[in-house]
Parts: C-alpha cells; structure tokens; sequence
C-alpha cells in the first residue's frame, strides 16, 4: 500500500508546470462512522462529536452510522443507541437553516440521496436514520466469529460491494469490532484476492485502540485492532492516533467558555450538546482528518490536517505496524500543529452552528493557485536552484470579504530547512530551491483567513517534487 501510494504522488507529477495531483471529482469523501455514543454523564464526548458531524454533513457523504462497544461498555447497551437518534432528531430540526449555507432548497429523491453526493449537499434526517444501525456489543478478538454478525458489519460489506471507486473512511470513536467482523465473514467467504479488494476500499482512523474496557486499554492483545494491524497492514491503511485526539480533548476543555458561548443552546443540535466529562470531542480528529478543505489528502497521512500528521511504523504495540504518531519526534510535530489548527477548527465550527440557530452567517473563502479553485493538492515539478513562484491573488470570498495570506512550509521528521519565503503574507509567493538541495519534496500551504465573522479559513496544499 506505501509503495503504491508513494508512486501514485510521483505519477501525479506535471513536468515544466503544476497540476493537479488527484481529480478533484465535486462528490463528498465516503465515511462510516462506528460510535460507543452513550448517556451524557458516561459517555459525553461521543454526543458532542456526533453534533460536530451532522454541522457538516454537507461535506461527508455519511454512509453508515454504527453504534458499537468502546471503553465504557462491554456489552454496549442497544438503549444507548437512543442518543445518536436525538442527535439525528435535532439535525432534522436544524437542517432547514443549514440548507441556506448553501442556497439548497429540497432534498433529493430518496433513491438518488442513496447514491453519490455532491459536496455542498445536505442530505434528509431520513437518509442518515436510514444508515444508522447497530454494530457488535461486544469487544475483543475473541467474539470474531460466525455469532458475531450484525447489521452494522453486513452494511459495511454492502457498501464495499457497492460500484464506487471512493475509499470508504471508518472513523472508529469506540472499538472496531463492528469492522473486524465485516474483514473476518469475508475472509471466509470468498477469495484471497477478493479480500485484498475488499481492504483496499477501506481506511480506518482510531482513535486509540478501545476494542477493550478501560482497565484492559494496554492488552492489545486482546483487542481485534491487532489482529487487524498484523494480518492486513500490506492491504489495509490503518491509522492510529496517539496525538490528535489527546490535545482535541485538552484544548477544548480549557476552551469550555467558548463551547459555552458559541455552541451549546445554538439552535436544536447545540440544544443537545453536552457538558465535558474529562475532555471534550476526544473523537472528532477521526473524521477532521478526512475534512475536504484542500489542507491535506488523507489518502497520503504524512501530509498535515486538522487530523493530526501521521508516519507508517511500529505501532503503541511495539509489535505491529500502522500509521501513527505516537513517537518522538512526529509527535511533537503532529502536536504543535494541533495547536496551531484548532483556533480554526472551532472558530469553522462555531460559524456553522450560528447557520444551525439562525439561517444565516459567514462563509469561508475560495483559494485559487492561479485559475485552479479546487481542494486537491496542486503539483509542481522543480530543479534544485530554480526559483519557483505560486499566485492566489484569485482567491476571493462569498460574502466579499477582505482577505489576509500565510503561506508556509510543512515541517517533517528528520526534515531539511525549508527555503526562505519571500513576501510570504502575500496573496503571491516564490521562493528559490538551494542549490544542493538533498530533498526531493517540499509541501507549501497556502492560508487564507477573511475577516469575516469567526475569521474563517481556508487552504490549499501545494507538492513540490525536486529533481
């Protein structure tokens, strides 16, 4: 999997000029979501996640909403499933305001919601009650078998099944039991082949491994994430967050007056937000690394997002292999970019629960590279002492909002010094590659703020390869 998607990045490579790396289809990244949700004074984290995502349902077509064990719950009680439907209860109620954002009127038919959807939609109450379903209750490899089914792992085979070719992201906030029993039924019922096919539709975030309560958390042996990381790691893009969901939990936690402020009583799903318990959103990294905002492909993790920064190596295990960012010195990498991204995150977050309680707000800007406005990372193709130059002076705003520039150099482990910018609050920027360069690959970001209400934000990466 490493192998192919490095050389998919330098296929992607426009030579003497820059492109674009991956198509830029219009359609809305593919997430299931696999949730120990449960009663606010057990489990408050998974509901205020769960608010965070219908804010932008718009942005993620939600094919599956799976409610399964975690840390607090071995077995998982079905009543607590109640929860994620008030959720949903309150989206139906907040949907007609948040539809304005985007100018959209109706819903679509049922059977087309069912199909692929368009970045910008706002699919129905009904479509997302049609998806939300029950997952294993409970934990462990040890349950993995033929009495382990459910709806929740039969829906997850259906839709690798499906004739799409976009990857199928599962933001694991619990355990993925409900996962590993779709990956076990399929092993036994078809070929080796048509198993790789079926793990190479799929992408798993967890946040940490919680297939286990909590007093058991360092027996990993226990937990069927392990066998996952260690019979599927060539065919199976795994990510295991050690970094993102921590700091997730403290910043917002000593940020509580501006979750107060900002999110909570903000329409029907700020009605339903939660007080914190030990931390806050400890489970929204999971799908905030797959947020379409032109930051980062969660398809290479090694690129930066509001998710965290991940590099493929020895898990917290010490025995097998996943994308992570439990180590020194990525850690204190993925972290300082967590702290710089999260002013963002909420302030995009709060603006879209003023839409929820009002109908009306701030949008975020548009940034064009030159005429290209869309959100996949821009390639460049560059020779050790060239001077390159990137122009956004075509990013404009929605509301006509003024506009203030960051370009900036993503750090990575073991990295060079990155090349002096010049004028690098600018909408235009160029920079000169040193002559003995020792680098084949420098990622420039280009930041755009308006000055808006909540100052809201905008990106697009740029990859430049260096011959």
């Amino acid at each position: 999997m490493r192998k192919i998607l490095f050389a998919a990045i330098l296929l992607a490579v426009v030579s003497g000029c820059y492109g674009v790396h991956k198509e830029d289809t219009g359609l809305k990244p593919r997430i299931v979501v696999l949730t120990d949700i449960g009663p606010a004074e057990v489990e408050p984290d998974d509901n205020e996640s769960a608010v965070r995502l219908l804010a932008y349902a718009d942005r993620f077509e939600i094919e599956a909403l799976i409610t399964t064990i975690g840390w607090n719950c071995d077995p998982y009680p079905p009543e607590w499933a109640e929860y994620l439907h008030r959720v949903v209860d309150a989206y139906e109620q907040d949907v007609p305001n948040l539809m304005k954002r985007s100018g959209q009127k109706a819903f679509l038919p049922g059977d087309q919601e069912q199909g692929s959807q368009k970045l910008g939609y706002w699919p129905s109450a009904d479509y997302i009650r049609s998806r939300t379903v029950y997952g294993s209750p409970r934990a462990g490899i040890g349950v993995i078998g033929p009495d382990n089914d459910t709806p929740g792992s039969e829906l997850i085979i259906r839709l690798a099944d499906e004739d799409d070719d976009r990857p199928i992201w599962v933001c694991v906030w619990g355990g993925a039991n409900t996962f590993s029993q779709a990956v076990w039924k399929v092993q036994q019922e078809r070929s080796p082949e048509e198993l790789k096919a079926f793990l190479r539709k799929f992408r798993l975030y967890t946040i940490t491994d919680q297939d286990m309560v909590y007093g058991m958390r360092m027996n990993r042996a226990y937990s069927s994430h392990m066998w996952l990381r260690r019979d599927f790691s060539e065919d199976l893009m795994l990510i295991w967050d050690e970094s993102a969901w921590l700091n997730q939990n403290a910043l917002g936690r000593s940020d509580w007056e501006s979750y107060a402020t900002y999110i909570q009583g903000h329409g029907a799903m700020g009605g339903v937000y939660p007080h914190f318990l030990w931390g806050v959103e400890g489970d929204t990294p999971s799908f905030l690394h797959v947020m379409p905002n032109g930051l980062n492909d969660p398809d290479d993790p090694v690129q930066v997002g509001w998710g965290g920064q991940h590099e493929f190596g020895i898990s917290p295990d010490r025995e097998t292999f996943a994308w992570t960012n439990w180590q020194e010195p990525l850690k204190g990498i993925s972290d300082r970019y967590e702290k710089r991204f999260y002013p963002d995150e909420f302030r995009d977050f709060a603006a879209r629960m003023q839409w929820a309680a009002e109908g009306s707000g701030n949008h975020n800007p548009v940034v064009l590279i030159g005429r290209d406005g869309g959100i996949a990372p821009v390639v460049a193709d560059a020779k050790a002492g060239q001077t390159i130059s990137f122009d956004a002076s075509r990013s404009w705003d929605p509301d006509g909002d003024g506009l203030r520039f960051e370009w900036w150099f993503q750090e990575f482990p073991g990295g060079h010094k990155a090349p002096a910018l010049e004028n690098s609050t600018s909408s235009k920027v160029s920079f000169r590659i040193p002559e003995d360069a020792e680098f084949s690959r420098i990622d420039l970001v280009c930041e755009v703020h308006d000055d808006g209400p909540f100052n809201l934000p905008a990106y697009r990466r740029i990859i430049i390869n260096v011959r």
